[in-house]
Formats: structure tokens, C-alpha cells, sequence
């Protein structure tokens, strides 16, 4: 890849089954892949974490597509209310209808999808998963809530990676439940000194050299 060519950076507006979510999609030069993002309860598009993975996957050639789950109404709502953050299939549909968007886009619709969730995210990026097996060909799970998927684990056929900070002891636990209710065995990864939002120097970046080689490896 030339590294003097800029990536296509744009903000989008993407119709989730009807409904207008706000989204920031980067596409490196050469690139032939797409990681959807789907944060945690409670974040945004504007997440730092996201962000600063999204960045490091894009200068690794992949395409990245953050975006919000919420609209802009539901956002003022659970800001007060906290009633949409945990609501996993809200979140998960539109997760879904984001994977359709793209698939209708032009410079989108051919490409290799991968799935990025944390937190109650990473639940909506199993169900999508369920959803669309034949758009879905990849998912990381940054301390990530997979047992909130539900029923829709055994039917995950994507290859799967949880990541989870060794010393984030109940989600090591709920995520090595989920693991074993999953019909393709996923790959757990504990980051060592690493507490729930990745906050120890070094430790995030441990998380994106994870979540890059699992995309090379699976969307290339």
C-alpha cells in the first residue's frame, strides 16, 4: 500500500431499518475489507477506545466503519435514563441493518465484513453474526459481554476472538460461559495487568495487534 495516498475518510448517514444513525467510514487505499463497530453501553461514534483501534486497523489496510447504535433521540433519552444501553436486541438490530447498508453500497458491497464489539457491543456482534452468517466472516470481542447474546450463540459461525484483561475476573468467567455455548469454539485471549477498559500503558495496544492479526487472518 502506498503510504503517501490518504484514506477515503467520510462521515455517513446510515438507514438501519428506517432509522438515520450518524457514522464515521474510513477506507485505506487497497482495501477489500470493512470492521463494523459496535460499542459498549453508554458511548458513541466519538469513542476514544474505538477510535484509536479503528486508527491502527486502518493504517493495517482495513477499512473501519464507526457508528452511532443509538439515534440522536434515544441518545438525550439514555443519557437520563440508561433504558437503551442494555437493550442488546435494539442494539443488535441495528447492527444488522448497518451490515445491510453496506452490502447495498456500491464501494462496500463486495468487500470481507468483520465485526468489532466491546462491552455490551461485542452481544450485538454475535447476534449479527447469527444473523447474516453469509456477510459476517469475522469478530473480535473487546472486553466484551458475549453471554448477553443469548440464544444466539450456538448459531455463530464466524470465527470468534474474545479478548478480556486477565485481572477483569467476572467477565473472564461470563465470556468462558458464552465460549462454551457457542457452536464454533471461539479463541479466548487474556491481556495480562489488563482491568475491564484497557486503561494499563500498553494494554490496548496488545488488544489491536490481537484484533489486527485475527482479521489478517480471517478477511484477507
Amino acid at each position: 500500500m502506498n503510504s503517501e495516498t490518504p484514506n477515503d475518510e467520510r462521515e455517513v448517514i446510515i438507514d438501519a431499518e428506517g432509522e438515520p444513525l450518524g457514522g464515521f467510514l474510513t477506507l485505506p487505499p487497497g482495501s477489500h475489507t470493512l470492521v463494523l463497530f459496535a460499542h459498549g453501553s453508554g458511548s458513541s461514534r466519538f469513542s476514544p477506545r474505538n477510535r484509536a483501534v479503528a486508527a491502527e486497523l486502518n493504517r493495517a489496510g482495513f477499512g473501519t466503519l464507526l457508528f452511532d447504535l443509538l439515534t440522536a433521540d434515544e441518545n438525550r433519552i439514555d443519557e437520563q435514563t440508561r433504558e437503551y444501553r442494555f437493550d442488546i436486541p435494539l442494539l443488535a438490530k441495528r447492527l444488522t441493518g448497518a451490515l445491510d447498508w453496506a452490502h447495498l453500497q456500491p464501494d462496500l458491497a463486495q468487500r470481507h465484513y468483520g465485526l468489532f464489539g466491546s462491552s455490551t457491543g461485542a452481544a450485538a456482534a454475535l447476534i449479527a453474526a447469527a444473523l447474516r452468517p453469509t456477510l459476517v466472516r469475522a469478530v473480535v470481542s473487546r472486553g466484551g459481554r458475549p453471554d448477553l447474546a443469548g440464544q444466539a450463540l450456538p448459531r455463530v459461525q464466524a470465527p470468534t476472538l474474545l479478548v478480556v484483561g486477565s485481572e477483569d475476573h467476572q467477565v473472564i468467567e461470563l465470556n468462558r460461559e458464552a465460549a462454551a455455548a457457542m457452536g464454533q469454539p471461539p479463541q479466548l485471549e487474556l491481556v495480562p495487568g489488563a482491568t475491564h477498559l484497557f486503561e494499563e500503558p500498553g494494554t490496548l495496544d496488545q488488544v489491536v495487534r490481537l484484533a489486527i492479526d485475527w482479521f489478517d487472518t480471517h478477511l484477507s
